[in-house]
């Protein structure tokens, strides 16, 4: 019985947690901001709400936790009586790691894969992994979906219905934790998953 409860109240807050976000997608859109189809925009996501008319985020894009961005620069206002505002552009299908920070005035170009903890104080170009402080190219995203794909072809993977944290079990714990003890694995499918419905992320609808 007590089980069935917390179940039922997990359930509950799950769907509470799924329309707080996307009253806050629609918040943000009202006041200006394009957010296109798609999207994964976690509400740790810090956004300029002053000026987020001046930021735009293209379709299939994803952000890890606790990510910033600004379109604005009042650092100088108590010199000079001014502040910078300048436009957040990121074009479509960029993956930007958790806690990066984005500054006013850059663009991310289409396909950009930014890495965790990255400042991006300059614009990025298309079909590129970037990471730093500031952020810059490391390599083509070429080059790294080919380092990936010979990783994939001789390490360990596991189906991500299976192994997603809504289907592990105690077993399938262990399994994993036996795999990363020898080096880095992959769980597959998760994208597949999303696109069919039955990912554990949610995505924005068209606005």
């Amino acid at each position: 019985m007590i089980g069935w409860m917390i179940a039922r109240a997990a359930r509950l807050k799950a769907r509470v947690d799924r329309l707080r976000i996307e009253q806050r997608w629609s918040r943000l859109r009202a006041l200006g901001m394009h957010i296109g189809e798609d999207v994964w925009l976690p509400t740790s996501t810090w956004i300029d709400t002053a000026h987020c008319h001046l930021i735009s985020i293209g379709d299939h894009t994803g952000f890890g936790e606790e990510c910033m961005i600004l379109a604005h620069d009042a650092q100088m206002d108590e010199y000079l009586d001014a502040a910078r505002i300048g436009r957040v552009v990121i074009r479509e299908s960029c993956h930007i790691g958790a806690r990066c920070v984005l500054l006013p005035g850059v663009e991310l170009g289409p396909r950009t894969i930014v890495s965790a903890s990255s400042v991006i104080s300059k614009s990025l170009p298309a079909d590129s992994v970037c990471g730093g402080n500031p952020a810059q190219v490391l390599c083509t995203l070429d080059e790294y979906l080919a380092r990936h794909r010979e990783r994939l072809s001789r390490l360990p993977s596991f189906p991500y219905e299976q192994y997603d944290i809504r289907a592990l079990t105690p077993e399938r714990r262990a399994e994993l934790a036996k795999a990363v003890a020898q080096g880095d694995a992959y769980i597959v499918g998760g994208r597949s998953a999303e696109l069919a419905g039955r990912g554990g992320t949610p995505r924005t609808q068209r606005g």
